[in-house]
């Protein structure tokens, strides 16, 4: 017999050693998804077949291999919807909430372009707050558009939305009064401290552009002078130790109202300014 508290208790058990105080939460997630969160769930005395069981252990193999959860399940939510993720895209972080957050409190944006759009969660999720909006998601890796038009399908944001292959803003004509991007910030020297879970799952192209991990921000912003309108505004995510000198690139560029705004721990995470 598999009881569902023992099951869960020894599968915690296992997962403490990489997932610390935060196995009990994985091994219910993992779980609930082999079960598809059938009602019997929620009683942790009720048995789980012998198939499901076999399936959860497998989960809990990948797990111990340091895979991210939202790849072994293949979801994350992020903002108000759940988006499809493998392991060719960035997995969104609550972080970058703060970027969605701090966008809205400008009021509405009707032409919007994403750079590096990867999973398509920022572009995805500001379509699906501005409905009259249309966007454009730029990424250089055909197999994170491809997660990216998934998730357009998923949201019925298909119609409004394109997807594609460039990189950042070579080749673009098209005029915009919103530019946003999440790009790879993580400088070489960093990234040799990233957890197993994010240095050996996660594309190393979407986490650092190698040396000081401003390479991104000077092509951006740079590229975005001729396609962004008089007043148009450029949103960054940024790590928690760029926010100075962002805006410091940005204030050379001639860009003004330089904002840098705090994430849910206190932290630097976005930096937005409006072009002249």
């Amino acid at each position: 017999m598999h009881l569902i508290y023992k099951v869960l208790a020894e599968a915690s058990n296992e997962l403490k050693e990489i997932s610390g105080s935060n196995s009990i939460r994985e091994a219910r997630i993992l779980l609930e998804f082999v079960l598809k969160n059938q009602e019997k769930f929620l009683n942790t005395n009720h048995n789980i077949s012998n198939n499901d069981f076999i399936i959860f252990q497998r989960l809990i193999k990948k797990r111990l291999k340091f895979q991210p959860i939202s790849q072994i399940i293949g979801e994350r939510y992020f903002w108000k919807n759940k988006f499809f993720i493998n392991s060719d895209v960035l997995d969104p972080r609550p972080d970058t909430e703060t970027l969605i957050e701090h966008t809205l409190s400008f009021g509405s944006f009707f032409n919007i372009l994403d750079l590096g759009t990867g999973s398509g969660c920022i572009i995805l999720s500001l379509l699906d707050e501005y409905n009259a909006a249309m966007g454009i998601g730029v990424d250089k890796s055909k197999k994170a558009l491809n997660v990216a038009q998934k998730n357009a399908e998923l949201l019925n944001l298909n119609d409004r939305v394109k997807f594609q292959l460039g990189n950042w803003c070579d080749g673009l004509d098209n005029k915009f009064d919103l530019i946003v991007s999440n790009p790879p910030y993580i400088s070489e020297k960093e990234i040799l401290g990233l957890s197993n879970d994010v240095i050996n799952w996660e594309p190393r192209i979407a986490l650092t552009p190698e040396g000081d991990g401003l390479g991104a921000y000077k092509n951006i912003i740079n590229g975005v002078k001729n396609i962004l309108i008089p007043n148009g505004r450029i949103i960054f995510e940024i790590g928690h130790a760029q926010g100075n000198e962002v805006s410091n690139l940005l204030k050379s560029n001639n860009f003004k109202e330089i904002n840098i705004v705090k994430d849910i721990n206190n932290k630097d995470r976005v930096v937005s300014a409006l072009w002249r």
